[in-house]
């Protein structure tokens, strides 16, 4: 499938394993994700993924993580898991430097189209850290809805960063895609 401005979407490949570790810390840790909206440099220090998180999500046996690309290589990527009465939407990062340019919405709507298409799926969902507002915002103006159901951010597990604040949490967003 070929998406705006020339990106190709496809399913991700065990060779794509190192690109899709740099490009989801770049997107969101570190000085590298302050170019782009997404980051959570000011909420959270350390890594995001390693190399045994996202080789799971890329041999999940109902999953599928879907890259973008260009001619310089992976500049988005999201996971989807396929569970009983849902998809599960994670991992989505656009290079920081590609934000802001419909990418993300582009990627989005080809992870929703793919759910609904391959797996029959009827709704998707997301978990995203409450703090982030904006991140939140932007989800709802492309059709999810917060649940209010909220779960708690994984403190002393530094696989999944350092956090900056005692507060964080993760909310549980859906939308109905089929």
């Amino acid at each position: 499938m070929t998406s705006p401005a020339g990106i190709t979407v496809r399913a991700a490949e065990p060779a794509d394993l190192d690109p899709l570790v740099d490009l989801v810390e770049a997107a969101y840790r570190g000085e590298r994700s302050r170019v782009g909206w997404t980051h959570e440099a000011d909420l959270l220090a350390g890594q995001r993924v390693d190399a045994e998180m996202v080789g799971a999500a890329l041999a999940h046996p109902h999953g599928v993580v879907l890259v973008a690309e260009d001619g310089a290589g992976i500049v988005g990527c999201c996971q989807l898991e396929h569970r009983d009465d849902h998809t599960y939407f994670g991992m989505f990062a656009i290079s920081p430097d590609r934000q802001r340019g419909g990418l993300g919405r582009a990627l989005l709507a080809e992870a929703e189209r793919y759910a609904r298409d391959v797996w029959d799926a009827a709704e998707l969902r997301m978990t995203v850290i409450r703090q982030r507002t904006d991140l939140i915002a932007w989800y709802e103006r492309r059709g999810y809805s917060r649940t209010g159901e909220t779960s708690p951010f994984p403190y002393g597990d530094e696989r999944f960063g350092v956090p900056l604040r005692p507060d964080l949490e993760f909310e549980t967003l859906t939308r109905k895609i089929g």
